[in-house]
Formats: structure tokens, sequence, C-alpha cells
């Protein structure tokens, strides 16, 4: 067929460029900034307690919850999730003293801490309302493994810590369970939240400690906060409400 003979051209098929992608706004950018000096401040805390290094610990620990929270707030998420790790800035900045009041004023805000999380897996997570199988296996586990590590620690808690500790036990179990509904990435979260104060917990009992106990607490600990947030951020129903 020559030229003559061709009929119009086909209009263009519409194709999805990179250009037409929303351009990233200041806030964006802000939030990307703030993850990246979460990473850089969480590296180097943890650079400084395999180093052995007290001071880079005391002036870096306290910048990292609140750098975490300014990327949830960045990223719109949910007001819960912001006062969940402020109250992990609190622990954190309580836990940097020697003093058993001060321990347990750390332990008090961990606890509320945990509280908001729990109120946002009521609010966001799936629940188990079609896997009870599944729902009474976790369940059991998570008792389970609350019931032998406090029975295993009281005798070498000190006696006016043994109750403080059981009962955060408690809502920190009820968290680890919680966080399951929300994801993979908040179940593990959860479950390294539950190992990185059990690891806490053992040094209160005076347990034998592996080498640099601090640097593993820590490491369970930002893996624990990061993934926990990373699972409330990336969950459909609180992506729906931002």
């Amino acid at each position: 067929m020559n030229k003559a003979q061709q009929g119009p051209p086909s209009p263009a098929v519409p194709t999805v460029a990179a250009a037409d992608a929303p351009a990233p706004t200041p806030r964006d950018r802000y939030g990307t900034w703030t993850l990246v000096a979460f990473a850089l401040a969480a590296a180097g805390d943890l650079a400084s307690l395999a180093a052995g290094s007290d001071v880079g610990h005391i002036v870096l620990k306290p910048l990292l919850m609140p750098l975490l929270a300014a990327y949830v707030t960045f990223r719109r998420g949910p007001r819960l999730l912001t006062a969940a790790l402020l109250c992990g800035w609190a622990g954190d900045t309580l836990l940097l003293a020697d003093a058993d009041p001060v321990f347990l004023a750390g332990m008090g805000a961990f606890a509320v801490g945990h509280v908001c999380y729990l109120a946002l897996f009521r609010r966001h997570g799936e629940g188990y309302g079609t896997a009870r199988a599944r729902g009474a296996f976790v369940v059991g586990t998570y008792a389970s493994a609350l019931i032998v590590t406090v029975a295993l620690l009281w005798p070498d808690l000190p006696s006016d810590m043994r109750i403080p500790v059981a009962g955060y036990s408690l809502l920190l179990t009820a968290m680890a369970f919680g966080a399951t509904t929300l994801g993979l990435a908040a179940a593990a979260g959860g479950g390294l939240f539950l190992l990185s104060d059990t690891l806490i917990a053992t040094d209160v009992a005076n347990w034998p400690q592996a080498p640099r106990p601090d640097f593993w607490i820590m490491l369970t600990y930002l893996a624990a906060q990061t993934l926990l947030t990373r699972g409330v951020l990336t969950s459909g129903s609180a992506t729906a409400r931002r």
C-alpha cells in the first residue's frame, strides 16, 4: 500500500511519562532528609557503643526518636505514632541515668508508648476475626514467653523491681502481640522490642551479659522502632486516613 492509500495516522497512545509523576513537595524532601539524619545518627550511636564511647552514645541517643518522629510528621503519619516515638525519646533519655527512680520513670514512659501502639493496632490492624486458629497460636506463644521470662527473672530481680517489671512485661507482650495484626514489618518490630527489653531485664537481674550488651540492646531497639514505624505508615488504613 502506497502513501496515497494510507489512512489518517492513528492517534498516539497516551503513556505515563516520568515527568507526569507528581514532583516531590518540600515536605517530602524534608521527610527524606530527616530519615537520612535518623539513619546516620543511629549508625553513629551503634558505632559509639561498639567502640565503648559513652560520650557518643550520650550525645546521639536523645536525637534518635525525635528524628524518627519528625519523619512521621512529614509523612503525615498518625499522631499516635508520633506520640509513641516521643514516649520512646523520654524513656531513652531517662535511661541514660543509673538511679532506680529514674529507671522506673523511663519504664513508665515506654509503657505509655506501648499504650499508644496498642491504640494504633486496634485502629489500623486487621484483627483475628478471620483467622481464629492463628490468633490462638500467637496468643499462646506470647503468653508462654511472658510467663517463662518473668518466672525465670523473678528470683534475681531486686524486690522493689519485681512488680514493676512484671507489669511492664505484660504490657510489652500485649504490644508485641498487637503488632502482629499490622503485617510482617510491624510484627517483627514488636518481637524485636520484646527482645530488646528482655535484654535490659536480664541486666537488671544481674544475669551474665554478652560483650557490649548496650550495643545489642540498642540494635534491636532501633530496628524495632523503625519496623513498627514502617508497619504503621504502610498499613492501608493509616494511609487512607492521612
